[in-house]
């Protein structure tokens, strides 16, 4: 709990999460009931975002906001609870495009969201203030300011990353990812803020997809080499158990791209970023085979007591390493 002088002085820092949307909350969720509050700061993919009827709708900034408030649907695992769907079904009676749902409780953030961003507030701004007003006590901020754009390249083309994901339901196969704008971004400046604190506790790489939710955020230009600067340690969780994803595509794009669906491809596709791995019990076999320091615990995020197990094991992986650097 914030404020437990009880902990020991590694707990009482503050962490930075890279996130992606409906998998990476999960975790995100669990960071911020273990680090306390005004302790954690959730640097989130905006790669997603695109302009969608006139709005600017952010998928995985609105995933965290809604999961960390309280407000996400269960079922679905995005959007919110509650949802009606009205919008939408005026819009198909008029013709209009509805492939990418957007419910009516949902519409209200991406309508402000353009509001102030047509009135010249940033994202980072903006995000930070929707946050307030749903009284979540973490940082949560887009990975940039600026318009970087996921594109998937495919046999039959270039598509944006809601195209693929949501329109085609992922099904085409996966050639090359590029990032659109990544290379004249510029980091969010909260993001220079959590690496700047000196009581930066640990950075913890959520389970979202690496390819898609997390690879944009280190192609914005100072992001990864900030990370492989740091003294304090970057430990990432693997997205893959015993050969599969949780969730998602990222298996299908691992074996699209050549890459094999294991806990060491993820070690390899994050180089010398990450101090260490953490893999479920599945693959504990596979732990002295991966090439980097591993914590074996399950990883499978079904509740939230699974979510908040899982970041105390997380933490406490961050906080050995950090003692043995220390003494080292």
């Amino acid at each position: 709990m914030a404020g437990d002088s009880t902990r020991p002085a590694s707990a009482q820092g503050h962490v930075l999460a890279l996130c992606g949307g409906i998998g990476g909350a999960k975790l995100a969720l669990g960071l911020y009931a273990e680090s306390g509050a005004g302790r954690l700061t959730v640097l989130v993919n905006t790669g997603d975002d695109f302009e969608h009827l006139g709005l600017h709708v952010a998928p995985d900034l609105d995933t965290v906001l809604y999961t960390l408030s309280g407000l996400a649907d269960p079922e679905r695992g995005w959007g919110r609870a509650g949802e009606t769907w009205n919008f939408m079904e005026a819009l198909g009676a008029l013709g209009g495009e509805t492939w990418f749902a957007l419910g009516d409780r949902d519409l209200a953030v991406h309508v402000e969201r353009t509001r102030r961003l047509r009135a010249g507030e940033t994202l980072t701004a903006i995000a930070a203030n929707m946050a307030r007003r749903l009284r979540v006590a973490a940082h949560i901020a887009p990975m940039s300011d600026d318009v970087v754009r996921t594109i998937v390249h495919t046999p039959d083309g270039p598509m944006s990353f809601q195209h693929y994901f949501v329109k085609h339901r992922c099904a085409p196969v996966v050639q090359r990812i590029a990032f659109a704008g990544a290379e004249k971004a510029r980091a969010s400046p909260v993001f220079l803020d959590a690496i700047a604190d000196p009581a930066l506790r640990a950075v913890v790489i959520c389970p979202s997809n690496p390819y898609l939710s997390v690879d944009p955020i280190l192609a914005v230009p100072g992001i990864r080499a900030a990370l492989e600067r740091l003294a304090a340690p970057v430990i990432a969780v693997s997205p893959v158990i015993g050969g599969e994803a949780v969730k998602g595509p990222t298996a299908k794009i691992m074996k699209e791209l050549g890459a094999a669906v294991t806990s060491k491809t993820i070690v390899e596709h994050y180089h010398d970023l990450i101090d260490g791995l953490v893999i479920d019990t599945a693959d504990a076999a596979d732990a002295d085979r991966i090439g980097i320091r591993c914590a074996v615990t399950r990883t499978l995020m079904q509740s939230l007591d699974d979510r908040r197990n899982l970041a105390r094991e997380v933490l406490a992986f961050a906080d050995q390493l950090a003692r043995e650097r220390e003494t080292a």
